[in-house]
């Protein structure tokens, strides 16, 4: 099976480069810079990637990388941060300046090369810099430029070391996904020879003799990963699996019905209900800064976990639904912190497990949905909206009450229901409503109300990684804003999110 290494030096969008090419059927493998030999490079991989990262090249603090990498005769693609180190460290140079920088969708002019071919002249490309190559290492040329940056893509064909200032991995790059091909295919020569199918026959093998003879209690939340990683672990394990489902008083409206009947009715999963509500809110009572509700539901969960493991005897480890945009932003390795994620940041430090199995946290969410579709999941439970493991909790925003609760569960089952029995609820990859901490005037009928603002968000995205508002129709958010403050007492406004990610996240905290 062909291979291309994907080197990481800090970036974001680390992850989201590695399921590019993966989404083009050729596994890809992602390491720290500094965590692999060139020798081991040569004998694994056919292309190497070296990701965007926060650093300047020039700065004797950043990630480097041995100049025998460029050297093994294997194709390498920089992207950002990576095309600034490869022409650094082969002798160009790298300036810095608030002249050269560019965010967001640029204009990009290329020229001919076998990283552009089927690329028009003309395209949009997304960048996000500050740092340009200003010159040339030996025998490389230009082959793509923008209004602020003259070397926004360069090669040296002979070795086959190609560098790109912008970002070809996500979408708002309009050619990217050609230029990954080409790169991947034409200049790599890799087979597409990876399916999805191999990730779950090598998983469930992989867990029939790593988890043979142990118990293992894996955290399930209600949410679509947690879902399939209870599936894809009971078929390797069978009964030696407890699925213990939390239910924390934090879930959507009959959330906590629908998955107890899914999962333990239709597929046969041992699933293990428990009501902890009162405990959850007990904790989270006063509470209203968004990453100390996440630590403490986290510890919560383990804790109710741990619990239940003493009901059930020796319970050898934890099992949990943690996919790539968890490991991500919390932080992990040298990427930036954008937020902690229960299953990975907020995790206490004295657990009483003896490990943790994860077996999703290298697919990202629509492989997550495939690899449900094929472990043969209702199509209803695998495309369900995305859903947090700490809850309505971080779409309660400031203090979260029972009564809170319930008001954020009526206005988005109200605002869930309205798109749903809309055409653009198939172009629409997460919606869900946010209950503000701010109340203001109203008025029914003669009287004058005082009440809560509930904001509605809904975005487009293929990864999650970058995101854009969704453009609903006016007459949609009329319907459902008009039954919102109809139908719930206590709100009085309704507003609609129209910040895409980045600067935002999807999630309000």
């Amino acid at each position: 099976m062909d291979k291309v290494l994907v080197l990481d030096f800090g970036g974001q969008y680390n992850q989201l480069i590695a399921r590019r090419v993966r989404a083009e059927h050729v596994f890809a493998e992602i390491k720290p810079f500094n965590k692999i030999s060139a020798a081991d490079i040569k004998a694994s991989y056919k292309g190497i990637i070296f990701t965007g990262g926060p650093s300047s090249v020039y700065d004797e603090k950043s990630p480097h990388i041995d100049r025998e990498v460029l050297e093994l005769g294997i194709p390498v693609l920089g992207i950002c941060y990576g095309h600034q180190l490869m022409a650094y460290t082969l002798g160009g140079k790298v300036v810095s300046g608030d002249e050269h920088s560019e965010y967001g969708k640029t204009k990009l002019y290329a020229e001919e090369s076998p990283l552009f071919k089927n690329v028009p002249k003309e395209s949009v490309c997304w960048m996000s810099h500050r740092d340009i190559v200003d010159v040339l290492p030996e025998g490389f040329k230009i082959v793509a430029s923008t209004d602020k940056c003259p070397a926004a893509a360069v090669c040296d064909e002979k070795r086959r070391l190609y560098g790109v200032q912008f970002h070809p991995e996500v979408t708002h790059t309009e050619f990217g996904t050609e230029i990954l091909r080409n790169f991947i295919f034409d200049i790599c020569g890799c087979s597409a020879d990876w399916l999805m199918d191999d990730f779950i026959e090598a998983s469930v093998e992989r867990y029939k003799k790593e988890l043979a003879g142990k118990k293992v209690l894996l955290a399930l939340s209600g949410g679509v990963d947690s879902s399939v990683a209870a599936v894809l672990l009971h078929n390797a394990i069978g009964k030696n699996l407890y699925c213990v489902f939390v239910d924390h008083g934090l879930l959507r409206k009959d959330e906590g019905d629908y998955i107890e009947h899914t999962l333990g009715g239709k597929l046969g999963v041992n699933v293990i209900r428990v009501n902890a509500k009162d405990r959850f809110l007990g904790r989270l009572k006063g509470v209203t800064e968004p990453e100390t509700k996440r630590h403490i539901i986290g510890e919560e969960f383990i804790r109710v976990f741990e619990d239940e493991a003493g009901k059930l005897g020796k319970i050898d480890l934890l099992a949990q639904g943690t996919i790539y945009p968890d490991v991500i932003e919390s932080g992990k390795g040298d990427s930036a912190v954008i937020k902690s994620h229960h299953n990975v940041g907020g995790l206490p430090s004295n657990m009483k497990f003896s490990g943790i199995v994860e077996p999703l946290r290298d697919l990202f969410k629509d492989e997550v949905r495939e690899v449900g579709l094929r472990l043969g999941i209702p199509v209803e439970l695998v495309g369900r909206q995305p859903f947090p493991g700490p809850g309505l909790a971080i779409r309660v925003i400031g203090e979260i009450t029972e009564e809170r609760l319930e008001l954020l569960r009526e206005a988005d089952a109200i605002y869930r229901y309205e798109i749903d029995r809309s055409e653009i609820r198939s172009a629409l990859a997460q919606y869900f409503a946010v209950l503000m901490d701010t109340r203001s005037v109203g008025v029914m009928g003669d009287s004058r109300t005082y009440g809560y603002t509930v904001a509605l968000r809904a975005v487009t995205t293929d990864d999650f990684m970058t995101a854009d508002y969704a453009k609903i129709p006016y007459e949609i958010l009329e319907a459902a804003s008009t039954r919102i403050t109809n139908e719930i007492k206590g709100i009085t406004r309704v507003v609609y999110d129209i910040t895409s990610k980045p600067p935002a996240t999807v999630e309000w905290e």
